[in-house]
């Protein structure tokens, strides 16, 4: 009975668990646009004008299919970000992260880049593939950081268990304060990972008429603003479980995702757009320093 209930409790929250990341994401969504709003004297949409987006766009009739691959790619790259929340303990809720660990996540974190891909790919647009090309590069510009990031914090831990990173951070104190500069070039990786400005550079409107989503239309693009949203969960999350110490209830988890989430968001509203050359040689350049010297401490 005791394993059936334990089984039934993990069904439970693996089934919740990616329903409270969506609403979360998309709270974030309308922050991200809010954030936007007062940077340039504006007042912003409502409340639930996300919401009001994914039902618009999914209600839409899609006139043109790319062909199964285009479908089968869309639903790849949001099932990359679903995967990688039920990696991500919550107060209460652990998932699955004591059976996966940081470096499953971190494969998991490049499915939806070439999820997109794939169903980009099909359509055959120049704009698209260019887009593609740029977001795979940056993917490449942002994960070398990432991973360095990742190896230093399982060193100091001494654990890639991200439960047991929470549990010591929480009985000791928070990485933030033990590695201030992995959690400095994290913090770098976090701008990369999120696709937004500076590094916004696989859109691009006024160059590729926004790159990978030039042929998405109706439910395609609903399936990409799904992503957003819970790339922007995901990206947070895990930021507020390496360095900031998970949350001990849900009042403190809000208020630290929602944070960390914010800085990016309003960095990307104060700095033009970097070339794509431009990010790989600033992201293999500072965070890939300050995480290198961030291990030499560690160690």
């Amino acid at each position: 009975m005791a394993s059936f209930n334990s089984i039934s409790e993990l069904l439970a929250q693996l089934l919740f668990m990616p329903m409270l990341a969506f609403l979360l994401g998309l709270v974030m969504v309308l922050m991200y646009r809010k954030i936007a709003a007062r940077l340039q004297r504006r007042i912003g949409p409502p409340f639930f004008q996300p919401v009001y987006d994914i039902v618009k766009l999914y209600s839409k009739d899609t006139q043109i299919s790319h062909g199964l691959i285009h479908d089968i790619g869309i639903v790849v790259a949001v099932g990359g970000y679903v995967a990688a929340v039920i990696l991500l303990p919550v107060p209460g809720m652990d998932g699955i992260a004591d059976k996966g660990g940081i470096i499953t996540l971190s494969y998991f974190l490049m499915i939806p880049s070439l999820g997109m891909a794939l169903g980009v790919g099909q359509c055959a647009n120049p704009n698209g593939s260019i887009g593609i090309s740029r977001a795979l590069t940056a993917m490449l510009a942002y994960d070398i950081p990432f991973i360095i990031v990742v190896f230093g914090v399982a060193l100091h831990y001494q654990s890639t268990s991200l439960v047991g990173m929470i549990d010591y951070q929480q009985a000791h104190q928070w990485g933030i304060f033990e590695m201030p500069l992995l959690a400095a070039a994290g913090l770098f990786a976090l701008q990369g990972m999120m696709g937004k400005h500076p590094f916004e550079i696989y859109v691009a409107p006024a160059e590729i008429a926004t790159g990978p989503m030039v042929e998405m239309s109706g439910k395609f693009m609903g399936g990409l603003f799904v992503m957003q949203s819970f790339q922007f969960y995901v990206a947070s999350v895990l930021y507020t479980s390496l360095f900031l110490g998970g949350g001990a209830n849900w009042f403190e988890f809000l208020l630290k995702i929602f944070f960390v989430v914010e800085i990016p968001m309003s960095i990307s509203f104060l700095f033009p757009r970097y070339r794509t050359e431009d990010m790989v040689r600033i992201m293999w350049k500072w965070p890939v320093m300050l995480a290198l010297i961030g291990i030499a401490f560690v160690i």
